[in-house]
């Protein structure tokens, strides 16, 4: 009987170390797998990371490609740009020594017309300020001084010299008209052109026909005043209506309507001392107010 239990308890025993020991293998073919799937895990991450980087070599590869593309495109152009320049050249070498001479001469017929234009500008700037320092007093709703095309123009608003459907002038605009007379007069180089401007609203009176009878009035009545109350001479004067044809608006509104009843003073170079200041790059001589 004790051989029986001894026996049992040996048994027992060599149980339990097996046991233990398949236990200790499985932990460590579990340890062994989690440390594969890892690696696994960190394999796709690198090569994910590699397919992105590949992709990009790829796209940058192209844009290589197709810049040394453009560039071999320019380089063709300007190797057929050359070649033609070339052939200019060598065109140009047979030029007769008259036909050389006639290019330096229309090159500095150029070159003093330039010259000329930016003394033209400089007048007109010398003017625009003595304008506008002139008229500083006065609301820049009612008179504006600015250049367009090369020539100075001041517009001054029909409410400043006209009561409405009529040309004879305000008391109040004789001011402002003396102003800019005083400036014409101190640049006696200068022709005047005077305009005057109406909006679309059609007027018609025993004496006023339409729009066209009252822009030529108003602009007589001012020149009027120019020559006679304050010594411009008539020879510089010149009187034009334009009527509802050269809108600064679109008529649309009361204001962009008012905006269009104006009277503009307009002054420019007299045609044959501009054609002798672009010939000879000089001013031509002033003529006096009589």
């Amino acid at each position: 009987m004790k051989r029986l239990l001894f026996a049992c308890a040996i048994l027992s025993l060599l149980s339990s170390c097996a046991s233990k020991k398949r236990l200790a293998e499985i932990k460590a073919l579990q340890e062994a797998r989690d440390k594969a799937q890892a690696s696994l895990n960190d394999c796709d991450r690198r090569t994910a990371d590699l397919r992105t980087q590949l992709a990009t070599r790829e796209t940058d590869i192209q844009n290589k490609d197709k810049q040394l593309s453009d560039l071999q495109n320019q380089l063709d152009y300007l190797k057929k740009n050359n070649s033609n320049l070339l052939d200019r050249m060598a065109d140009l070498s047979v030029v007769s020594k008259a036909g050389a001479e006639s290019m330096k001469k229309s090159l500095e017929t150029i070159a003093g017309m330039s010259s000329s234009m930016q003394k033209k500008d400089s007048i007109n700037l010398v003017l625009v300020r003595s304008l506008k320092r002139s008229l500083e007093d006065v609301n820049d709703e009612d008179v504006q001084v600015e250049v367009r095309g090369g020539v100075v123009y001041v517009s001054i608003s029909d409410k400043m010299l006209f009561r409405s459907g009529s040309y004879d002038i305000n008391a109040r605009a004789e001011t402002v008209l003396g102003k800019v007379a005083k400036v014409a007069a101190d640049h006696k180089d200068l022709n005047i052109l005077v305009e005057g401007h109406t909006d679309i609203v059609p007027i018609s009176t025993q004496y006023i026909k339409d729009n066209w009878d009252l822009s030529v009035l108003r602009a007589t009545s001012v020149v009027r005043m120019l020559q006679n109350k304050f010594g411009i001479s008539p020879a510089r004067l010149t009187a034009g209506g334009r009527g509802e044809y050269a809108p600064k608006a679109d008529n649309a509104t009361a204001s962009t309507r008012q905006v269009n009843r104006r009277t503009e003073i307009i002054l420019t170079p007299k045609l044959d001392q501009f054609f002798n200041l672009v010939s000879t790059g000089e001013e031509g001589p002033a003529t006096d107010d009589k």
